[in-house]
């Protein structure tokens, strides 16, 4: 068997603990530019400089952990069955899409795939992923998985091609149609969906989320990662992601905040532990674009890739409505 799971801690609780080889799957699909074929070079070149860029994750290394993963998904047919194990957050969601899309692809002859995926557990409210488990709980989940059928294949592949367009009209017929053979997929792309600008004021829903908190009196950067994160648990939202976020809204000719003691953003390369110490505050226009008084994009411009989609400039076609909780062409 080959377990492929999203995690070293997951991995490591089923090592030992289930029959067979372990591969974590290591990406963060959820953030950066994404294309339907990940390994043509000039898209993995592209993605690499990006997550270098925002995450402090060396281009190099990025690479070449790609093309490990791949070697061993091309060799995927040595095994009877490939076990995914994933939850039902968009962190998770993009990556198993993007798994099926490829098995949707690859030959597997006598090989079964077969499917874990949950977005509950007794006893954990709120669940918040396969990591809260112990080895124990976690090889008790074995019995349940499914086997992956047409179905499943099929409408994780078509996911995925959304995701990765160019444009979100795709992704919106998607998920008007009927996803239940991936039941976890519409809420998630929902919420991917509104992390695009809102109509309101050009916050997505973390960087809304983040500035009501700091209005709300939190000022620690690790304790505000932790309550939004708790907040918009849906999105398995990684610290990187976030520090990334922070930064965004901390640089530009209008920053919505600033940070106090800061020296330089922790990164996949450089943990900075001086972050600890740092203070988070809301700017004067921080306040009025939280307020709806002014929009952050036509002030300040963006540039930022929402799955396949690029937004750039200062008036973007696409904005989240909050109110009617859907994505609308300006």
């Amino acid at each position: 068997m080959l377990h492929i799971v999203n995690g070293d801690s997951v991995g490591e609780k089923l090592r030992g603990n289930v029959p067979g080889d372990i591969l974590v799957w290591r990406e963060i699909d959820s953030d950066g530019p994404i294309f339907i074929d990940p390994t043509e070079e000039r898209s993995r070149m592209l993605r690499a400089r990006y997550l270098e860029r925002t995450m402090g994750i060396p281009t190099a290394d990025y690479v070449r952990m790609c093309e490990e993963q791949e070697r061993t998904l091309s060799r995927c047919r040595q095994h009877e069955e490939i076990v995914l194990w994933f939850e039902h957050d968009l962190f998770d969601q993009t990556m198993l899409c993007y798994l099926l899309h490829r098995f949707a692809r690859l030959p597997l002859e006598r090989t079964r795939l077969s499917l874990l995926c949950i977005g509950a557990f007794p006893g954990l409210e709120p669940f918040r992923g396969l990591g809260e488990l112990s080895s124990d709980q976690l090889s008790a989940l074995m019995s349940s998985r499914e086997p992956v059928g047409r179905d499943v294949l099929a409408l994780g592949s078509a996911v995925w091609e959304a995701y990765a367009s160019s444009a979100p009209s795709p992704l919106l017929d998607l998920l008007q149609g009927d996803t239940a053979a991936l039941p976890y997929v519409r809420e998630a792309f929902r919420l991917h969906l509104s992390r695009f600008p809102s109509t309101r004021n050009g916050l997505g829903i973390v960087e809304q989320t983040t500035l009501e908190r700091i209005r709300e009196g939190a000022s620690d950067p690790l304790k505000l990662f932790a309550e939004v994160g708790r907040q918009l648990h849906g999105l398995g939202m990684g610290d990187l992601s976030y520090w990334h976020c922070l930064a965004r809204m901390s640089q530009g000719a209008y920053p919505l905040l600033r940070i106090e003691g800061l020296r330089r953003f922790p990164s996949y390369r450089e943990p900075e532990p001086s972050f600890r110490q740092c203070t988070v505050i809301l700017t004067e226009t921080g306040n009025r674009v939280l307020s709806g008084e002014k929009d952050w994009v036509e002030l300040n411009g963006i540039d930022e890739w929402y799955g396949g989609v690029q937004l750039q400039g200062h008036a973007v076609p696409w904005r989240w409505d909050s109110y009617e909780g859907r994505l609308v062409k300006r």
